[in-house]
């Protein structure tokens, strides 16, 4: 029974990462396509469209595995199907489901790997790359230190020691100068928060200094409400899309947003999608089972792909759709998240028991 694992396992393997790799290569390509068009504002020139889409890739990675492990595992069992290896393993008495868990243990291992580098890799690359982006088009001074990150915005100096998730800073200290060089005011807040409604930034918890002719004005603001805390092109450096942060930085966000009775929906549904990852991952590799062994065992390589291409595709807009509506009509964010998993799942039965 190894070997069947191993040969199973190898082949699906094989099948699934040359599917990522295809995925991973075109939506790459049709990026940097589209990244044609803001190629010469400011610094930004085709190299750097270049690096900014390849920084891309640990996301899109994490973001396509679920349809490369359906047609992974599609390609894989098709060709053992067509060339009667399903129908001996069968007839030694290996049931549909011994070889759904012998596809499913490489998928299983491939999906760890892919969630490390989605917790960890991702989230870091995609900064990096918003960076590389921002501060190329933006054409303003900035720079990512051992002491931060540090912008200029006209006569004002940024410092931002903690970049968190959403939109949340920490540690952040602002000088401002007059027309002549001089110091005007040093701000120093421990906290600031990005609202999006009002593209405005909430300053708490700061201290301000001012510094006249003869004196220096020192003020204690709990909290303060301010229309430029950065040139908009920089703000994509500091919030990024709540799916592509890590699992950790949604959990610390949405438990800010609670304690300050703001709306955490949107975080929720992205956390418990991520939570809900390896379940997805499942169901789409069972998919591919009633259809190998049912209509499709002797259907030609080509149409194979495209009705897994299809079924993958069908599930991610279904997927995005019931979070939507989720959002708009205040559905759980936990149910948000499992009802499009459990209801292929359902589609998945009831086609096994037809093939069985």
């Amino acid at each position: 029974m190894k070997e069947i694992d191993y040969y199973i396992g190898k082949s699906t393997t094989l099948n699934a990462l040359l599917v990522l790799v295809v995925l991973i290569g075109l939506f790459t390509f049709f990026s940097f396509i589209d990244e044609i068009d803001d190629i010469g504002q400011g610094d930004y020139d085709a190299f750097k469209a270049l690096q900014y889409v390849l920084l891309q890739s640990p996301r899109r990675l994490y973001e396509l595995f679920p349809i490369a492990a359906l047609l992974g595992v599609l390609l894989s069992l098709g060709m053992m199907a067509n060339h009667s290896e399903l129908t001996v393993m069968r007839a030694s008495g290996i049931s549909i489901n011994r070889i759904y868990w012998s596809t499913m243990k490489a998928i299983g291992f491939m999906m760890v790997i892919v969630i490390i580098l989605g917790e960890w890799v991702a989230p870091y690359s995609e900064r990096q790359a918003q960076h590389l982006r921002s501060i190329a088009k933006a054409e303003r001074i900035a720079l990512q230190t051992r002491y931060g990150f540090w912008a200029r915005d006209g006569n004002m100096f940024i410092n931002i020691r903690d970049i968190q998730g959403g939109g949340r800073l920490g540690n952040i200290s602002l000088f401002e100068f007059e027309k002549n060089g001089k110091m005007h005011t040093i701000t120093h807040s421990q906290h600031a928060n990005y609202q999006q409604k009002d593209k405005t930034w909430i300053l708490e918890d700061s201290q301000q200094n001012r510094f006249f002719e003869d004196r220096i004005v020192t003020n204690h603001i709990e909290q303060a409400q301010i229309g430029s805390l950065l040139n908009p092109e920089l703000i994509g450096i500091l919030i990024l899309k709540p799916e592509r942060l890590s699992v950790w930085d949604l959990y610390q966000y949405i438990d800010y947003l609670k304690e300050n009775s703001q709306r955490s929906a949107q975080y929720e549904l992205a956390f418990w999608g991520k939570v809900v990852y390896p379940v997805l991952v499942a169901v789409m590799t069972f998919l591919a089972i009633p259809f190998v062994f049912g209509s499709l065992r002797t259907v030609p390589v080509g149409q194979r792909i495209m009705i897994g291409a299809l079924l993958g595709i069908g599930f991610h807009i279904f997927n995005q759709t019931i979070g939507h509506i989720g959002l708009i009509y205040n559905m759980s964010p936990l149910g948000s998240a499992v009802i499009p998993s459990v209801l292929f799942l359902m589609i998945g039965v009831f086609l096994m028991r037809r093939v069985t």
